[in-house]
């Protein structure tokens, strides 16, 4: 069984190290199969290109210039929705003189009631969110403490104050009020109203009028104004706390009136505006706002969200995000029964499918972005919440996650550029990375778990988890696709992504077949980096090959070291075979897959077993295993193959 890889590899046209031929291999037009779908197979995994299409290579030694395959789809980064496709509800004109007097600095008040005494704030309508939080959360809650990406910190001893140094999870929770959520799920309103009290005294008694700091800024001012609207029953139980908080909600929603278009990502200016237009609709001499609110926020969702419905972060948790804040807004409008704009329902059914996309075999999300891998039964209690019934995305554009179903097995494949860096907060270099699940087992995995540092994951880890080793993709000379930098933000790097997807006829079935490749090394190292990966509809096989490229004409000399890796899943036992190029994998429920590599086009391969992590959506790392597949490759190109393969 372990040398099944050795006896399934074709002859190549290999480079050896030390013939010289090294920087002529990269030219070669490979037609025979590294590792055959089929002993009768036909097809040929790759055809070396460069990536210029307007060019062939005349390869170092002579050879025939290469037939460049048929023009494939480049993806660049992403770009904004197009703003007429989301506007503003309709309005007639005097609505739109409201709407520019309000936005000019007129209160509503005076718009609304120019006769009357303003009245002091009040709520117009109880609202009930359909999004449940979580009980585990709320349960230590109510026991003294915060929960957050699996930490526990005690409420008594937590720093409520503008200058406190928190982590970014726990000032997220805290100034956002995203508490609120779990603790209405951790009991009935009676018992969880004490909770909720005792630390919104706390809070207001350090952050009660503007200022600076974590607690000042536009997204946890939007989550705390729009959270203490929707949850308002269990904050302002009692009179004397009521009426200060109420005041304050008053106040941050003439804050975020002037301040929402200065928040620091799209995301956090989407939460700015649907809290403003909760204001609106809650408190009273709102319509003003309401419609002030409801311009702005067809313009932000137009920044935040490419024509595909995917955020431009590409981060599934932002993913997540912005649906929950659209269906808490929604909540807001049924609770004074008002019709909700076709905007927030069209943009909502634009969300959902990508998120679905990103669904492993156990309904968990994949760990792409930073994000982890967040259970099942929180992504259905959201996509019920939203009201959408619909299917995973399949025409994957900026979005740019590629997903094969087949059989019981489930790939996804990043396909497009990251991130640009005023769109993310948690950016990762995970370019042609990929994941691959069976059943409810996932096989291949990312580490993940960046956006949830500052709890049990240590915040000093967060940009190594951010990395491209971190990912199961191809690194050349330990370097990133795509400078990681801090504070979540990418530098230069991969800059456009060629992607080609087809159907394969074997003969005895059928199989999917994506090619994509990057630019990321080309500036660097004068490599384009090109994955292939093929998989059977049985579901039973994956095969692919990642390829370098020489980007000019002709390859440079000498030679430089890669690493392909192979995160492995929780749960799952790697053992080493005995030829040293086939490593077994047995899952939970007692199947054996079997992942074999050829070393190809490179100076001889190594396959190794080395440690790695992965992180769980409730943010807990859990020590795994990769597979890591090194060498030399000279840097007139070269390829690996590898497959990964259910036995019996």
């Amino acid at each position: 069984m372990a040398d099944i890889a050795t006896r399934a590899a074709q002859p190549r046209s290999a480079i050896d190290g030390g013939s010289g031929q090294g920087e002529a291999a990269g030219g070669d037009v490979c037609e025979e199969m590294a590792l055959p779908l089929a002993s009768d197979a036909k097809e040929p995994l790759v055809t070396k290109a460069v990536s210029d299409p307007t060019d062939s290579v005349a390869p170092d030694d002579g050879a025939q210039p290469i037939e460049l395959p048929e023009a494939r789809e480049v993806i660049e980064p992403g770009r904004a929705l197009a703003l007429c496709d989301f506007s503003p509800p309709a309005s007639n004109a005097g609505e739109r003189l409201v709407r520019l007097a309000y936005r000019i600095g007129i209160p509503g008040s005076v718009l609304a009631a120019p006769f009357r005494k303003p009245v002091r704030p009040r709520l117009l309508a109880t609202v009930e969110s359909p999004l449940a939080g979580n009980r585990v959360a709320g349960m230590a809650l109510r026991a003294g403490h915060f929960l957050v990406s699996g930490s526990k910190a005690p409420i008594a001893q937590m720093d409520f104050s503008p200058v406190a140094r928190l982590t970014p999870p726990f000032e997220r929770c805290v100034h956002g009020f995203t508490w609120l959520a779990d603790l209405c799920a951790g009991g009935t309103r009676e018992q969880v109203t004490p909770t909720a009290e005792r630390i919104l005294a706390a809070w207001l008694k350090e952050n009660a009028r503007p200022g600076k700091g974590a607690a000042w800024s536009v997204g946890h001012a939007g989550h705390r104004l729009l959270g203490w609207l929707v949850h308002a029953p269990v904050l302002f139980s009692g009179k004397e706390l009521r009426t200060q908080a109420l005041d304050v909600a008053a106040v941050t929603a003439r804050w975020l009136d002037r301040h929402v278009t200065r928040a620091e990502t799209r995301l956090d200016e989407v939460a700015g505006w649907c809290a403003i237009i909760a204001a609106g609709l809650l408190i009273p001499d709102g319509k003003p706002r309401r419609l002030f609110g409801e311009a702005g926020l067809a313009r932000a969702l137009g920044d935040l969200v490419g024509d595909d419905g995917g955020i431009l972060s590409r981060s599934p948790l932002d993913q997540i995000e912005a649906i929950c804040l659209l269906t808490d807004l929604t909540a807001c409008y049924d609770a004074v029964n008002r019709d909700v704009p076709a905007l927030v329902d069209s943009m909502q059914a634009l969300l959902v499918p990508p998120l679905l996309a990103l669904l492993h075999g156990d309904g968990g999300l994949g760990s792409w972005q930073g994000a982890g891998a967040v259970e099942a039964d929180r992504i259905s209690a959201v996509i019920e919440a939203s009201r959408v019934r619909t299917r995973p995305l399949r025409d994957v554009r900026q979005w740019g996650y590629q997903r094969v179903s087949a059989g019981k097995s489930l790939l996804q494949f990043d396909a497009a550029p990251p991130p640009l860096a005023r769109h993310t907060r948690t950016g990762c270099a995970s370019t042609l990375a990929f994941e691959f699940s069976h059943r409810e087992h996932r096989i291949i995995v990312n580490c993940g778990g960046a956006a949830l540092a500052g709890g049990l994951v240590p915040v000093r880890i967060e940009q190594g988890l951010r990395a491209s080793a971190a990912h199961s993709t191809l690194i050349l000379d330990d370097a990133n696709s795509t400078a990681v930098l801090i504070k979540g933000k990418l530098g230069s790097g991969v800059g456009e992504v060629e992607v080609d997807r087809r159907l394969l006829d074997l003969g005895d079935g059928g199989a999917t077949r994506i090619e994509a490749s990057h630019n990321g090394y080309v500036n660097r190292f004068g490599l384009t980096h090109r994955r292939i990966l093929i998989m059977r509809d049985s579901g039973d096989e994956l095969r692919g090959e990642d390829v370098l490229v020489p980007a000019a004409r002709r390859g440079k000399r000498g030679k430089i070291g890669y690493a392909i890796r192979f995160h492995i899943g929780p749960g799952v036992q790697v053992g080493m075979g005995e030829s040293g190029r086939s490593v077994g994998l047995a899952l939970p429920d007692g199947t054996y897959w079997q992942f074999m590599c050829d070393g190809g086009a490179t100076d001889s391969a190594t396959v190794t077993i080395e440690e790695s992590l992965w992180v769980d959506g409730m943010g807990r790392p859990h020590p795994t295993e990769q597979i890591v597949v090194s060498g030399l490759v000279s840097r007139g190109g070269g390829s690996v193959s590898w497959l990964l393969k259910k036995m019996g």
